[in-house]
């Protein structure tokens, strides 16, 4: 039976990690486990991620940089998420379009209902059935950006005012107790914090 597991929270939370952890776990249960990511999946996306992550010498309007996450979303559902479920397969995805209501919404200040609205039809009408949030504070999440300097995105280099925004974002998610969204305590070890999401599991 297919099922579709998102991972989220902000840059230096450790979410990538855990994503690939859950899938070599469930893997190793004989599961067929699909890994994708947020952006940069297919060749538009790769395209995509390209322009609004890597290229410094590009200033992306807010607004645009929605837009073209958005694309990025949309034709990741229909070519390989979508596929994938129907094939049977369990999908881990390393963000989905809890990212956009966190970063464009919050962290752009964009407007809420605009955001939530393309954030919503990007997925063409595909939700996870779990989603975890692993919760940090951002100054913890911040140094851990520092430790991987060679790796780090445009993303990752934005103030520390912009990513308390993009944690407020998840905060108010959370607080409207979205039954799907299981919020991880990530300040602990790696090994501890795969203890836990492996318990959601067995």
């Amino acid at each position: 039976m297919s099922r579709f597991i998102t991972f989220e929270g902000i840059d230096g939370s450790g979410k990538s990690t855990q994503a690939k952890l859950l899938a070599d776990y469930l893997s190793g249960k004989g599961e067929e486990v699909f890994f994708t990511k947020e952006p940069g999946e297919g060749k538009l996306g790769e395209a995509i991620r390209n322009e609004i992550l890597d290229r410094r010498d590009i200033d992306i309007e807010p607004y645009a940089e929605l837009c073209l996450f958005c694309a990025d979303r949309a034709q990741h559902v229909r070519e390989l998420i979508v596929p994938k479920l129907k094939d049977g397969c369990t999908v881990i995805c390393d963000r989905y379009y809890d990212s956009t209501l966190a970063y464009q919404g919050f962290g752009r200040g964009l407007d809420p209902n605009l955001v939530s609205h393309m954030a919503m039809a990007s997925s063409l009408g595909v939700e996870p059935d779990i989603t975890f949030f692993l919760s940090i504070p951002v100054e913890q999440a911040l140094l851990r950006l520092k430790d991987r300097e060679k790796e780090r995105n445009k993303m990752d280099e934005e103030p520390f005012e912009f990513h308390s925004r993009v944690d407020r974002g998840y905060r108010v998610l959370i607080e409207k107790s979205i039954p799907r969204i299981k919020v991880i305590e990530a300040s602990t070890s790696p090994e501890e914090i795969h203890t836990e999401i492996k318990s959601f599991f067995e």
